[in-house]
């Protein structure tokens, strides 16, 4: 099995949350809508996730609607509220570091007559609760921040923000905490927000299913028609097992976060110190108000893109950051908008850490990282390419340290 450094892409589904999905997708397998006992008694079981889903945010049943997952929790909390205050405005106000998810769908609403206000961030990647105020006018209807970042790990100031939101009455707040639900703890009413976005194979739940809190009395406009489901916030039939593997999921994940992030913490310095070696190294994000387990970083003199691909015949699975824009030539919109130039931003590699890490995976990660990075770097001088560009090498697996070279000796 490789070694996996990639949760903050997906994390493996935990066995809980497999068993308690697994009585839904056999016996308890009806229509939530239909109205015979089959139908109830999964109705039985959805609405015990609402609950149980609620009750680990701080939230009523009510207020939660299942979704296909965090990128649609997105969409219909941004579109949602543009469409249904519309007739008072048209300005959404939202961050350069947002997931695709948002920056994507504000970018969509823009042709059809929003105006979108993207902020920008610090170095660090955080940004300054006041700009968010003073973006905000009399035609403002929502402010979108994310809690965590996806790519660096940087938590927002959101308190702060909120805040500032509340002084102008009528704007709402959303905050896509899909990144951070398993790390951060969630109080909605302690983060004052009206739109709250979850992804459940961010915390070893399942694809397929996450959830968005909407404040009971928040208006929002339905993206999907056909049917009275989640009190006609979102149309189809529910996947009653995804909702409650998520919500099993989401109860263990708040119950170990403590145990599970004092953790991580500890194996994300132990590696972030054994990479530091380095020449050329920068890690990215905040120092410290950051999610425990995902190492940001910058390498000169090799490309992210080929990095990975010679870690990952070596035996470790990472990214050089979101795993939605994978496959794309573009530069990372979040270390952009934090300042990095190009040939730096082309070095990123991101490695996030999870439940399931261990410590003797974490000593084998740090040496094929390094033995990855001189191979790039060597390749590169014998090929007369300068020492501060970025190459990529890939299509060899022979990495100090490699995965097939401990087998081999």
């Amino acid at each position: 099995m490789p070694i996996y450094l990639d949760h903050a892409a997906t994390t493996p589904l935990r066995r809980e949350a497999l068993e308690a999905m697994l009585p839904y997708l056999t016996e308890h397998y009806g229509n939530p809508s239909s109205a015979h006992g089959v139908g109830r008694r999964a109705r039985a079981g959805l609405d015990e996730a609402h609950e149980r889903v609620g009750r680990a945010i701080g939230a009523e049943p009510r207020e939660i609607v299942f979704t296909s997952g965090g990128s649609e929790s997105n969409n219909l909390a941004v579109k949602g509220a543009a469409w249904a205050g519309k007739a008072r405005g048209h300005r959404i106000v939202t961050t350069a570091v947002e997931h695709h998810s948002v920056g994507h769908t504000v970018r969509y609403l823009e042709k059809f007559g929003f105006e979108i206000v993207e902020l920008p961030v610090d170095r660090y990647g955080r940004v300054d609760p006041e700009m968010v105020e003073a973006a905000i006018t009399p035609k403002t209807i929502l402010v979108s921040v994310i809690l965590a970042n996806n790519e660096v790990g940087t938590i927002q100031p959101i308190g702060e923000v909120a805040a500032r939101v509340r002084r102008h009455k009528g704007v709402l707040l959303h905050v896509d905490a899909v990144q951070a639900a398993a790390h951060v703890t969630l109080d909605v009413a302690d983060l004052d927000v009206d739109l709250l976005s979850l992804g459940a194979h961010k915390f070893e739940g399942p694809k397929g299913v996450g959830a968005l809190f909407v404040r009971h009395g928040t208006n929002i406009l339905a993206q999907q028609q056909g049917g009275a489901q989640e009190r006609y916030r979102r149309a189809g039939t529910e996947n009653v097992a995804g909702a409650i593997g998520m919500a099993a999921a989401l109860d263990l994940a708040v119950a170990e976060r403590p145990a599970v992030g004092g953790l991580i913490r500890g194996l994300r310095e132990a590696l972030a110190s054994r990479l530091r070696g380095l020449d050329g190294i920068q890690e990215t994000g905040h120092p410290t108000e950051r999610l425990a387990g995902i190492l940001s970083l910058v390498v000169a003199g090799v490309d992210g893109a080929g990095l990975v691909m010679a870690l990952d015949l070596a035996g470790l699975a990472c990214s050089t950051g979101s795993a939605c824009a994978t496959g794309s030539t573009e530069m990372s919109h979040v270390l952009t908008a934090m300042g990095y130039p190009g040939d730096e931003a082309k070095g990123a590699l991101r490695l996030s850490l999870g439940r399931t890490t261990t410590v003797e995976e974490i000593e084998q990660a740090g040496r094929l990282i390094v033995g990855a990075v001189e191979t790039q770097r060597e390749a590169a001088a014998r090929l007369g390419v300068g020492a501060g560009a970025a190459v990529s090498i890939r299509g060899s697996a022979s990495v100090p340290g490699s995965a097939s070279e401990a087998r081999a000796g």
